[in-house]
């Protein structure tokens, strides 16, 4: 049984979300909450809280309930999400651009490997 959590237009560039994503896909899913609660990176932490909301969902499913030790990080994706534009102005009246870039991350959890 597979149950999801989709976390959208997380402050924090898909580039540098996807280095945690990589770290976490395949492993227990006790052990990629490990992961994500000791990793210093900014994007653990938010991959965490969507790995955090679907082991919830399925554990607390109504119709077919799954203890959190049998559940395993089946998929893990960080998607780009729309980017902010910017500008901070430079010298002899040039500007450069700012992106401030999101994400979508998307995180499923199963009971089969």
């Amino acid at each position: 049984m597979e149950k999801r959590a989709i976390s959208k237009f997380v402050r924090v560039s898909a580039f540098k979300a996807r280095e945690v994503a990589r770290l976490i896909q395949g492993k227990p899913a006790v052990e990629a909450l490990a992961i994500c609660k000791f990793s210093p990176r900014k994007s653990a932490d938010l991959i965490g809280k969507a790995l955090a909301s679907a082991v919830a969902n399925a554990e607390n499913d109504a119709k077919n309930p799954v203890p959190r030790v049998n559940l395993y990080v089946k998929e893990a994706v960080v998607g780009e999400g729309p980017t902010m534009r910017r500008i901070q102005y430079k010298s002899r009246g040039r500007a450069g651009r700012i992106r401030k870039r999101s994400s979508h991350i998307r995180i499923v959890v199963s009971d089969e490997i």
